[in-house]
């Protein structure tokens, strides 16, 4: 019944069913999670090797420093196993997941921040089309804000949320060593940020508008534990 409803304008399918409200809903439901159906990828670190970089990512940065990520045992991660951790020092730590070319979909990690002086920043990337190219969005325990950026050349900016001019992303408690869970949608021009399962902004932004790889980053001398990384590609 979806699939004959999808071939529908939307128009004549709603007005079809305009005197039978209780079936419109129904219907109308399924048409919307055909067409939102995303395939979803669900990474666990649980298996690999410990005291290196998983295969299948490339660590990497923007800017410079040494960056250090390594999948380590932490029982109290959300998974109960091993998870993924950047104890190095850079500009911006990135670590990009090889297999990804995604334009419109959704990523979403859980994280704890461990420690930093400088910063204690934990990212999630898409549609980068190198380390220095690409869209993050990252919740921050020192400042306790999250903000959402383009890195265009190797230049960091923040950009505006929807409905406002100006500003630093939002402030909200970001508590360290706490796990929390970070979650950017994306779909056009239109980027949706929640934080702890709750939307709390959305960006328009047409920098980078083709597919690319999804990531993780972090920043300057934070050092902070990932596990559970999630992503799909809208269909």
């Amino acid at each position: 019944m979806a699939r004959a409803c999808r071939r529908l304008p939307l128009s004549v399918f709603l007005a079809a069913l305009k005197p039978r409200p209780r079936l419109a809903i129904i219907m109308m439901t399924f048409f919307l999670l055909e067409v939102y159906d995303m395939s979803n990828r669900a990474i666990s670190f649980e298996g690999t090797q410990t005291g290196v970089a998983p295969e299948g990512w490339t660590a990497t940065l923007t800017g410079s420093g040494n960056p250090k990520w390594t999948v380590e045992s932490d029982q109290t991660a959300p998974s109960k196993s091993n998870v993924l951790k950047q104890s190095g020092r850079a500009t911006f730590p990135l670590i990009l997941k090889n297999d990804t070319n995604i334009k419109d979909g959704f990523v979403e990690v859980k994280f704890k921040a461990v420690a930093g002086s400088e910063d204690r920043a934990a990212g999630i990337v898409w549609r980068a089309r190198d380390a220095n190219n690409y869209y993050v969005t990252r919740a921050n325990a020192l400042e306790d804000n999250v903000v959402l950026y383009k890195t265009v050349g190797g230049v960091r900016s923040p950009l505006d949320i929807v409905g406002r001019k100006g500003g630093y992303g939002i402030k909200i408690p970001v508590p360290a060593d706490t796990w929390h869970s970070l979650r950017v949608d994306f779909k056009g021009a239109r980027f949706s940020v929640s934080f702890n399962g709750k939307q709390v902004f959305e960006v328009e932004d047409s920098t980078f508008t083709d597919a690319g790889k999804v990531g993780l980053w972090t920043k300057a001398d934070s050092v902070t534990l990932f596990d559970e990384v999630a992503y799909g590609e809208a269909r």
